[in-house]
């Protein structure tokens, strides 16, 4: 199984780069928190041999053409090795946060991935730019802003997403489905995947043309203690109201508003304590190595084989040595 990981910033990509290479590890990507998401992987890019990824750029702050030439770059760098991976975020963050609009997401970010396919055909096969939408209109491309044929190719564009109308509208226009980290087997297998089959199915596609990436939130550690970051980061996603739709596959749907309520008081240790254990293993991969690669194999067997591990907190080199070894075996 082929498993990516995360770097946390640009200081240390290299090193760690190297370091999660050595383990085993087949790519790293990137996820928009404190830093900007190309940047650790332009830095990562001087270590050879691994997939790079950005996991997720947030597309709706961001302009096609913008984004298009950090693609086209981080493409150049990684020698054909680079993935761009898009997601809308939620209201809160794109209009607060951002100070953009979020007005009608799904089809905002289908016509973003079109827009994008028009100017990548604009420099790679000489078409002339003519793309008019209703959110995006490009119409020029003069030969000083055009970089001209990507020598590895335009990059695949990955869509993250947990709704079904996005998930559908991935499936439709995407080259592959993130699947998002707050989640788990029945809500992979009995939603998400029903959803991709719905979009392929409305576009035409062959299922394997499109590639399914799950994104596993990992704690490791065999005492109760190892796991306090993995019962924050499930509270804070859990009091999100995206998010509910996998607490109700569960029965679980009621903790959404407590979470929520308490987020706003900012008691984010009371939220943690709310994550009981049968919660914690459903979502998380948690405990030993062993045990994480058994929960991992289990929940995207026959799905996909490809993951991405979603830390907490960084792990060590050697633990993840031993999940990917344990995968591979």
């Amino acid at each position: 199984m082929k498993v990516m990981t995360a770097l946390f910033g640009p200081t240390d990509a290299i090193e760690r780069a190297h370091a999660l290479r050595e383990a085993g590890a087949a790519g790293v990507f990137t996820f928009e928190g404190p830093h900007d998401v190309f940047t650790p992987l332009a830095v990562a890019s001087t270590v050879g041999g691994l997939d790079l990824m950005t996991n997720v750029a947030i597309a709706f702050p961001r302009n096609p053409v913008q984004l298009a030439h950090q693609a086209n770059d981080m493409q150049l760098l990684a020698q054909g090795r680079f993935t761009l991976g898009l997601g809308t975020q939620v209201r809160a963050q794109i209009e607060k946060r951002y100070g953009v609009d979020f007005d009608r997401p799904v089809a905002r970010m289908k016509e973003l991935v079109a827009a994008l396919r028009a100017i990548f055909a604009a420099w790679n096969d000489g078409e002339r730019l003519d793309f008019r939408g209703e959110y995006y209109r490009h119409t020029l491309m003069t030969p000083t802003f055009n970089p001209g044929p990507n020598p590895f190719g335009p990059p695949p564009i990955y869509l993250g997403a947990l709704g079904p109308l996005l998930t559908r509208a991935t499936a439709e226009v995407a080259d592959g489905l993130l699947v998002m980290p707050f989640g788990s087997k029945r809500f992979l297998h009995e939603v998400t995947m029903p959803n991709v089959g719905k979009g392929l199915a409305s576009a035409g596609r062959d299922a394997a043309d499109f590639a399914i990436v799950p994104e596993i939130i990992v704690s490791v550690g065999t005492e109760d203690a190892d796991h306090t970051a993995a019962r924050r980061l499930l509270a804070f996603y859990g009091s999100t109201p995206a998010y509910r739709p996998v607490l109700e596959v569960h029965g679980w749907g009621d903790l959404q508003p407590e979470l929520n309520a308490l987020s706003k008081q900012g008691r984010w240790e009371d939220m943690g304590r709310l994550i009981d254990d049968d919660m914690l293993h459903t979502i998380v991969a948690c405990g030993s190595p062993a045990e994480v690669a058994a929960h991992i194999r289990d929940r995207v067997d026959g799905v996909a084989e490809q993951i991405c591990l979603y830390q907490p907190g960084p792990i060590s080199v050697e633990s993840l040595a031993s999940i990917v070894d344990a995968l591979g075996s």
